[in-house]
């Protein structure tokens, strides 16, 4: 029986009342991982929002139920309630199976993301010390200097493809710098996360991720530098390496796949949409609005900041199961009605980095690293056009990610770029 919605929610130990309705537990389920889904994520949340309100039943994989949340102010108090709401999956994950494609990315590790109480406290200590001994004017430098070879390694050929060729090894260079990680080792624990964020062979890529940044963890201990890993295991709280791997693991999986699918998504905003590709041609960039539209409403994290209710919750008069899943989608509750009524492209009341006590502790580096990255490729090649209709463009599939194949953009032919080597 289906009850009027309420504005609170509440907790019970024992068998829900009759009052409030369940989270469909028996009907089918919007799944999130189909090409026809990441082709078209908007109209499914649409589609769900009138069918189901601010909570809709989905499978994150076959077999894999959760509620997910699409109203922004049911997210906000989600976020905001972790007693209620816990992060840890421990007991959710005792009834799935070890070969289930999404359980990397949601099972439980000993960081911030996925403890409670002192040892979040802990990990997030460590964490936030690490990043937050960026220098952000070293971190400007370091983004030109992996860019510049990048752009002249095609601005000849008035052809790229942004992912392969731009985005992806800007990001991953930038990354392992600061992290202070020899390029083989990032590179198989980028290819490992790859495959965890697209769900396929997602075991063997945490496997592949793990050894090669327990191998960074124990060269860090040995060999320290100015680096967020020498900063890890340096911390106070005295982090094992098998800590260090996973606070290094939650930094990989943030810091890579996120800003590149950013980076080429407010890309593809830039040269598709007439409000700013008219201020790329003229050299009049409008990099952060872009930036902050993107976030707004197509944000690359676009469903995840998982928690596992440990008893049934009652919540906009929907009672949700205890130990399932419940997920933000940050993309559609940031295209909710209630708070987006398409205002303007520098609104950044989103939450595509998360708030409460997960919020990203990471916001102002994977910031800075975007626009830069955008702004050094358009100034370089500031006629840049889509070389395929938008339409033909494709989206990886994945439950959690809003991330394109490949970004073919063409452009007038031009000499590389002068450096100090020429």
């Amino acid at each position: 029986m289906t009850t009027a919605k309420i504005d609170r929610y509440d907790a019970v130990d024992s068998v829900p009342p009759a009052h409030g309705s369940p989270v469909d537990t028996s009907g089918p389920r919007i799944p999130l991982y189909t090409e026809e889904f990441a082709a078209d994520p908007h109209r499914a949340y649409r589609e769900m929002r009138e069918r189901f309100g601010s909570l809709a039943p989905v499978e994150l994989a076959p077999g894999v139920p959760a509620t997910l949340v699409i109203g922004y102010h049911t997210a906000v108090r989600i976020l905001h309630d972790p007693e209620h709401f816990p992060a840890d999956p421990r007991v959710w994950q005792q009834g799935v199976s070890a070969d289930c494609p999404v359980l990397p990315m949601m099972e439980y590790r000993p960081n911030p993301l996925r403890t409670v109480g002192h040892d979040r406290t802990r990990y997030r200590s460590a964490a936030v010390a690490a990043i937050g001994g960026v220098d952000m004017h070293e971190l400007h430098a370091i983004i030109e200097k992996n860019a510049i070879p990048l752009i002249n390694a095609f601005c000849a050929d008035g052809y790229c493809d942004v992912v392969g060729q731009y985005a992806s090894p800007l990001v991953f260079a930038t990354l392992n710098t600061i992290l202070g990680c020899p390029p083989e080792l990032g590179h198989r624990a980028a290819q490992g996360l790859a495959a965890m964020f697209d769900t396929v062979d997602a075991g063997d890529g945490n496997a592949a991720q793990a050894d090669a940044l327990l191998e960074l963890a124990r060269l860090k201990r040995m060999q320290p530098g100015d680096d967020i890993t020498s900063r890890l295991v340096q911390h106070p709280v005295h982090l094992s390496d098998e800590e260090t791997r996973q606070q290094l693991a939650l930094i990989y999986g943030a810091g890579t796949e996120p800003p590149k699918s950013l980076i080429t998504n407010t890309l593809l905003l830039m040269l598709t949409d007439e409000r700013f590709a008219a201020t790329v041609l003229d050299g009049s960039l409008s990099t952060r609005d872009a930036l902050d539209e993107v976030l707004f409403n197509d944000p690359p994290m676009a469903n995840y900041c998982i928690s596992y209710p440990r008893q049934p919750m009652l919540i906009d008069g929907i009672w949700l199961p205890a130990q399932q899943p419940v997920v933000i989608s940050m993309s559609a509750c940031n295209n909710d009605p209630a708070i987006n009524a398409g205002g303007p492209a520098h609104n950044r009341s989103h939450l595509a980095f998360s708030i409460g006590p997960h919020s990203c502790p990471a916001q102002s580096v994977a910031l800075l690293i975007v626009q830069d990255a955008i702004d050094q490729l358009l100034d370089a090649i500031p006629e840049m056009r889509l070389a395929v209709p938008r339409a033909e463009l494709r989206w990886r599939p994945g439950p959690f990610h809003r991330a394109l194949v490949s970004l073919p953009v063409t452009f007038p032919a031009s000499p590389p770029i002068p450096t100090g080597d020429q």
